[in-house]
């Protein structure tokens, strides 16, 4: 799209400089590393570097970043320097005695070079490690200590009649004609279950009745604990349906 329109082919008066289609493909991180791939990719013996090929080479790669106009750092020239010194003194000619006396002159770039390759060896190996515990770190925390907790059904009216209706048909198995009997008081009921449910622990709900005490006792006691579930002060619970209905007094 031009200026909003679409142009669909090639413009016949389009000018591509020659520079622009050139890709340069190998990109070192120094002259060291430049000459360590020199020396890889023809298999060449560290330790006895053919001085003359790999300065031809060396400077070859030098001078095509510079026709390309890319800005060669200053170590790429010193480097240059030093291979071109080397190679002026192994082309001097030297006596027997002073090439005995004297050193390689290769003797640094060797040393340089090996050292450059185990570095370069080892920083390859740590970027082929996992990056968790290196660069990532995963957090680890040990989880509080919970209490698997039960949740009990609810209790529900219908069952709490059925077990009211089975205390009264017991009841009425104990039911006896007198001709005056103690009045029973609700409150009074209250209290009396409230002392049974003091110890905090679970009391099936048909032992808090008194079957001696006849129907009248049953219905009494069956309003007392209403009462008490009313007003918060005990519970109802239930394993699982149909089962027995226990009762405990609310903790505070």
């Amino acid at each position: 799209m031009v200026y909003g329109q679409a142009v669909m082919e090639m413009p016949q008066d389009l000018y591509i400089p020659p520079d622009a289609l050139e890709v340069f493909l190998e990109a070192f991180e120094g002259p060291l590393d430049l000459l360590l791939y020199l020396i890889r990719k023809q298999n060449i013996n560290i330790l006895d570097i053919p001085v003359a090929e790999i300065t031809r080479q060396y400077m070859g790669y030098v001078e095509l970043m510079q026709s390309v106009r890319l800005e060669l750092a200053a170590e790429y020239l010193v480097m240059a320097a030093m291979l071109a010194e080397i190679k002026s003194r192994m082309l001097l000619p030297r006596s027997a005695e002073i090439e005995a006396e004297e050193d390689d002159p290769r003797a640094e770039l060797i040393r340089r070079l090996q050292e450059y390759e185990r570095f370069k060896a080892a920083a390859e190996g740590i970027d082929g490690l996992s990056r968790v515990g290196r660069d990532v770190v995963v957090p680890k925390l040990d989880a509080p200590e919970a209490r698997a907790r039960k949740l009990l059904p609810e209790v529900r009216l219908s069952e709490l009649l059925l077990s009211m209706a089975e205390v009264l048909r017991r009841g009425d198995m104990f039911e006896s004609h007198q001709v005056s009997r103690e009045a029973l008081s609700t409150r009074e009921r209250m209290s009396d279950v409230l002392e049974r449910l003091k110890g905090g622990g679970f009391v099936p709900f048909v032992e808090l009745f008194t079957a001696e005490e006849g129907r009248l006792g049953v219905v009494v006691t069956f309003m007392a604990i209403l009462e008490l579930v009313k007003e918060s002060l005990v519970e109802l619970v239930q394993n699982e349906p149909f089962a027995a209905i226990h009762v405990r007094a609310r903790a505070e």
